[in-house]
């Protein structure tokens, strides 16, 4: 649209609108719509607004029958807690060693051909698809509890993380390092010695600690389906209402995780 000058000489500049008429309506009927559809979804739960109401007040009793936590009791956490941090150490360990080469085949620049591409990428959705709790659960119907079915449910549950962004990773390599190592007569081998794993080993080592870190966190939860570690006593301590030993397994929790988040930050900054 030209500008226009009106009578006093003064330039008259159109509106500016950085979409037409008809994408701001549209865009307009799909908030509306989401809006909508998240009142419908809410409403459709059931939400008892007296439960709501008195939570506040439940909270407060809850606390005030945690605390103070039980000091005397800390001792009989310690080897859960360690049993637990083996967990997250050794499922991630598998994990790594089961990713890399699904990593390989999830990734369209290295894997051989369409078919492994897609055996790569089933494997992948496959971990990621199903909880941690779930792969738990059958890992406890198939070994029993304890300590092995919480490491095969972290290292099953980690590969499809692992695997994704890894590939993701190998996908965004310099091709240009690939070729040279191809063109002195490299093989398949040497291609991904020389020319992708110096490109990823950076990216490597920061998916492999974050997803530790994560796994710290995932194996107090798997132990109250049975799978071992401080998530079995937790249990324990809610079922028989021993709410002071339950904090203190929070606590213990708590400063577990703390701990998993400095060594996590600091291998990331190493890295880079």
């Amino acid at each position: 649209m030209a500008d226009t000058e009106d009578r006093d000489g003064v330039t008259e500049y159109p509106e500016w609108n950085r979409h037409d008429v008809t994408t701001r309506l549209v865009r307009f009927l799909g908030l509306l719509g989401a809006v909508s559809l998240t009142v419908l979804a809410w409403r459709g739960l059931g939400v008892r607004y007296e439960y709501v109401a008195s939570a506040p007040t439940e909270i407060r009793n809850l606390f005030g029958r945690m605390y103070p936590p039980d000091v005397a009791y800390t001792g009989d956490i310690v080897t859960p807690m360690l049993h637990t941090v083996n967990i997250a150490v050794v499922g991630t360990l598998g994990a790594i060693c089961l990713a890399l080469p699904v990593a390989y085949l999830g990734a369209r620049n290295t894997t051989p051909n369409d078919a492994t591409y897609a055996i790569g990428k089933l494997i992948i959705s496959g971990s990621r698809s199903v909880h941690s709790i779930i792969w738990a659960l059958v890992f406890v119907i198939m070994f029993g509890t304890g300590v092995l079915a919480g490491i095969l449910a972290v290292t099953f549950r980690s590969i499809g993380f692992i695997a994704k962004l890894l590939a993701e990773e190998i996908e965004e390599i310099d091709e240009t390092a690939v070729e040279a190592v191809r063109a002195t007569g490299g093989g398949p081998l040497d291609v991904l010695i020389y020319g992708v794993v110096p490109q990823v080993k950076a990216g490597f080592v920061g998916i492999a600690v974050y997803r530790w870190d994560i796994n710290v966190r995932e194996a107090t939860i798997i132990g109250l389906v049975g799978a071992g570690g401080i998530g079995v006593e937790l249990n324990n301590r809610i079922n028989a209402f021993d709410w002071p030993a339950v904090l203190t397994i929070l606590l213990a929790i708590l400063a577990v995780v703390l701990v998993s988040e400095f060594v996590s930050a600091y291998a990331r900054r190493m890295v880079r």
